[in-house]
């Protein structure tokens, strides 16, 4: 209902210990239907919407936003939440330099038109994108991805899935070094700039302060288009398209009794 998306939003209030939450933002369409085969499958996104606004006219938030959204959600929660002079913040998607397949592209230039910030989850691809198994320490050889990929801590599950997609990354992650050689940055700060350019804000993950260092480092430059067209052309070339590893994935969600999937169309 609407009042539980209010409850839910003072409860997250209260434990962050804040006035205003800076955004508030759904998870993902409301695809979790348990008891769909009894007939109970009726979406309630728009109940969700409804609450949004609610939460955002009791000064609850100062934005909200939607993730997993593809264009047709992204323009129908718009013109719900305009109903309320809410505005629609941001949508939140799987978005990288190999994760720009199934309807991820479309979803970021409608979401520019339309001025709804894209918050890209995913921007290095799960490591696969830091440089992490460069063509330096790969050497040609899928081995030692596969012994690096295993000294993480990776689920086997992650670990098979990422080991099928290194097999076919070398000639990308080469462009990606001469471009980061010449202008002095690291794979990881070439991986966050492309998304940058593109129009959407990376939220990358940090382990250590080297790591938030580094990210911090994709600022305050542009790659140049033609450096953009040589980078999608590889990763074109290459036919990968990222979609998650192991239960981690862009468009699925274990709810505990089953899998359910959204689209992003």
């Amino acid at each position: 209902t609407v009042e539980s998306v209010v409850e839910a939003c003072e409860q997250s209030r209260e434990r962050l210990g804040v006035e205003q939450i800076d955004l508030y933002q759904l998870h993902m369409p409301d695809v979790v239907k348990p008891f769909r085969f009894l007939g109970f499958g009726r979406p309630l996104d728009e109940v969700y919407w409804e609450g949004l606004a609610e939460c955002y006219k009791r000064g609850l938030v100062k934005n909200v936003g939607v993730s997993n959204y593809g264009p047709t959600l992204v323009r129908r929660c718009q013109k719900a939440l305009a109903k309320h002079d809410v505005p629609l913040a941001s949508n939140q998607i799987a978005y990288s330099l190999i994760g720009r397949q199934n309807g991820a592209q479309e979803t970021l230039d409608t979401c520019s038109k339309l001025g709804v910030k894209v918050l890209a989850y995913y921007p290095f691809a799960m490591g696969l994108l830091t440089g992490k198994y460069s063509s330096d320490s790969i050497q040609s050889s899928s081995v030692n991805v596969i012994t690096s990929l295993t000294s993480t801590k990776k689920t086997s599950l992650e670990i098979s899935d990422l080991k099928n997609y290194a097999q076919d990354l070398q000639p990308l992650l080469k462009a990606m070094e001469t471009i980061a050689k010449r202008r002095k940055k690291s794979i990881a700060q070439i991986s966050l700039n492309y998304i940058i350019c593109k129009g959407a804000i990376p939220i990358p993950g940090s382990g250590s302060v080297a790591q938030l260092e580094d990210n911090i480092g994709a600022m305050g430059w542009r790659l140049t288009a033609a450096e953009i067209r040589l980078l999608e052309n590889e990763a074109d070339r290459s036919g990968l398209m990222f979609e998650g590893a192991g239960y981690k994935r862009t468009s699925e969600k274990f709810v505990g009794y089953g899998v359910e999937k959204w689209s992003l169309d």
